[in-house]
């Protein structure tokens, strides 16, 4: 199928892309890699007036590590980017992990981290690796902009809370508590698919004690799921195999999968827990592990 009739804008900043989204009262969509818009036009899920493009607005594509030890990525960092790049490697276990894992060389070439969050699939890599980080989305509209937390901005599948004349600017990963440790463990039938079952997970240490953790699980409910509540009895605790046990248990049990072709809800949510338990006890030190 061929999508609809649209028009086109190609703004040179980020003021004049939120005011063509303003006049079109919600009839307007952006267009940043494209690799989920574009298929949904074909197939006329999507039926947009007017595309908005960012691609021609200077600045946006960046990822850095701040002083403070925050990581901020840009609305145009593409997933080939983070996948590539020797500041993530160095620090942010959790986002390096995943970013291989992201559908597939094609599509890690052209979408962004950004739009991939903001497309809300329940199926997502990314929504579920920032709600493991506890980020939050910097949007940008008429009125300025607003903070919004990763535990707020996902409120089902493919809806997010930003406006209509609102542009999400950048994702923000907060400083971790401690040295950042985490994993992202995906099943999927072949490469590029959507996930069976995902999990990303989280981790700040201080020494061998776990000051915060972090879980977010995608594929086994409608929506991404955040686990961090069930994680949190890791917290003040070591890895050792009970604790591991215990948190794999109360995250497995916070999943929502349901019954489908690519299997029962009851793999799915053994699927969760062990890769739980997987990540943990890989996270864990030697004298973790024996205690």
């Amino acid at each position: 199928m061929y999508p609809s009739r649209f028009g086109y804008e190609a703004p040179k900043t980020v003021e004049e892309a939120i005011a063509i989204l303003d006049a079109h009262g919600g009839e307007a969509k952006i267009l940043a890699g494209g690799q989920s818009l574009v298929p949904m036009m074909k197939l006329r899920f999507a039926s947009p007036e007017m595309l908005v493009d960012l691609n021609t607005i200077a600045g946006l594509d960046f990822h850095r590590v701040d002083a403070d030890g925050s990581i901020h990525i840009g609305a145009l960092c593409r997933h080939e980017d983070l996948e590539k790049s020797e500041v993530i490697k160095k620090s942010q276990p959790t986002i390096a992990a995943a970013a291989s894992l992201v559908a597939d060389p094609i599509v890690r070439a052209r979408g962004t981290f950004v739009g991939s969050v903001c497309h809300a699939d329940p199926q997502g890599d990314w929504a579920a690796a920032l709600t493991a980080l506890g980020g939050h989305i910097v949007a940008q509209g008429p009125k300025g902009t607003r903070d919004i937390a990763m535990k707020d901005f996902v409120i089902g599948p493919f809806q997010n809370t930003l406006a209509f004349n609102e542009i999400a600017i950048e994702a923000v990963i907060p400083a971790p508590k401690g040295i950042a440790r985490g994993g992202y463990l995906k099943l999927e039938r072949r490469v590029g698919d959507f996930a069976t079952a995902s999990v990303a997970v989280s981790l700040d240490m201080v020494g061998d004690t776990v000051a915060r953790a972090g879980i977010a699980l995608a594929g086994v409910g409608g929506r991404t799921i955040d686990a961090t509540a069930a994680a949190s009895v890791l917290n003040g605790k070591k890895l050792t195999a009970e604790n591991i046990s215990l948190a794999a248990a109360a995250v497995a049990a916070a999943a929502e999968p349901r019954t489908d072709h690519r299997g029962s809800a009851d793999y799915k949510r053994q699927i969760v827990k062990t890769f739980v338990e997987r990540i943990l006890t890989g996270l864990a030190t030697p004298s973790q592990k024996a205690a």
